[in-house]
């Protein structure tokens, strides 16, 4: 059985989701509409400035908060699910009713969680999908709608922008095959690490504890991520945040990269986003660091100096490398290094 109820955390998330801006249906229609068309104009941009080439389908959906948090409710289903087999070969038909009442719980606790976030996500490529199903390209309208209308900037400008970034990523793992996989594969190492049912889960559910209250009491370096995590899945979560700061990084350098010939409003889009993650309200503050999004907003920058640094020396043909194996993936040292990394994978003095 699944560790989660996942078609009650789908639900339990669409209930506390927050209600969208006040949009007309025609003006509701004109936004799909568009973000479909400026997915599109995006492939070209992408391409020319990042040097990737992918397959391109037609895989772009435009969606509500309630299609983003069913989308998100099936992917984390599917990656979470082997670990969910791993636990009943282990304990059988034993405590099959805590586990159920278990399952319960954690959708509660993660339909909240999906639900808070998807009044947040801009976008979103699919990462982990169903066998036989392709990932698709998600375009959040409410959100952009939202936040457009919050930091006070050209609409068209703006979404263009948002769909640079989801196109990049669609071209980081389009050009890397095998890229999904080992993002898959390393979540679940990551997951089966887990002391289910042992003293030490036990031990560090204390921990636990102890931090939650640290972060309500607003200690910045508290961090709830990596209190739940043992040894084992420190090491897996090291080479996860390297990955992702990576694929953000690059992303936010390619919505740069583009110029204001392609955005004329760039640099006031750039300064209005960076504020925007910098002063959260005070309740916001507080969900992005139980949900340790701090550490994914501190990816988004340090993972751009990085893409910065790296095609600086070496260009951007050189910087594509990168996506040739798991071997020429950065380590999280080489993240805030990226001389390391050009001397490791060109042989080049940092």
């Amino acid at each position: 059985m699944d560790l989660v109820d996942w078609g009650l955390a789908a639900r339990v998330g669409r209930r506390v989701s927050p209600g969208g801006p006040d949009v007309t249906a025609a003006e509701a229609g004109a936004t799909v509409a568009q973000l479909q068309d400026l997915a599109a104009q995006a492939v070209d941009h992408v391409a020319r400035v990042s040097q990737l080439q992918a397959p391109v389908a037609d895989n772009t959906a435009v969606v509500d908060r309630a299609g983003w948090i069913d989308s998100n409710a099936e992917g984390l289903g599917v990656v979470v699910r082997p670990l969910g087999e791993a636990v009943a070969a282990r304990h059988g038909s034993a405590g099959s009713s805590a586990r159920i009442a278990g399952a319960k719980l954690s959708a509660m606790q993660l339909g909240a969680a999906l639900g808070w976030l998807s009044g947040k996500v801009l976008g979103q490529y699919e990462v982990f999908v169903p066998t036989g199903q392709q990932p698709r390209l998600l375009l959040v309208a409410p959100n952009c709608v939202a936040a457009e209308r919050a930091m006070g900037v050209p609409a068209r400008d703006f979404r263009l922008w948002v769909c640079l970034h989801e196109e990049a990523h669609r071209l980081q793992f389009g050009t890397s095959q095998w890229l999904a996989d080992y993002f898959t594969a390393e979540v679940n190492t990551f997951l089966m690490a887990a002391d289910v049912g042992t003293a030490e889960a036990l031990k560090r559910l204390a921990v636990l504890g102890k931090t939650l209250v640290q972060v309500v009491g607003g200690d910045d370096e508290a961090s709830i991520v990596e209190a739940a995590q043992n040894d084992a899945q420190r090491e897996v979560f090291a080479r996860l945040s390297a990955l992702m700061s990576l694929l953000e990084g690059h992303a936010e350098w390619v919505m740069d990269a583009v110029g204001p010939e392609v955005i004329g409003s760039l640099p006031r889009l750039r300064s209005k986003l960076d504020d925007r993650r910098a002063s959260p309200s005070a309740a916001d503050g507080l969900m992005r660091r139980l949900l340790g999004m701090d550490a994914k907003l501190r990816q988004y920058s340090h993972g751009q100096t990085f893409v910065a640094a790296v095609v600086d020396q070496v260009g951007v043909a050189g910087f594509n490398r990168i996506w040739e194996s798991p071997q020429t993936l950065p380590t999280l040292a080489e993240i805030s290094e990226p001389g390391r990394w050009v001397a490791r994978v060109h042989g080049l003095a940092a």
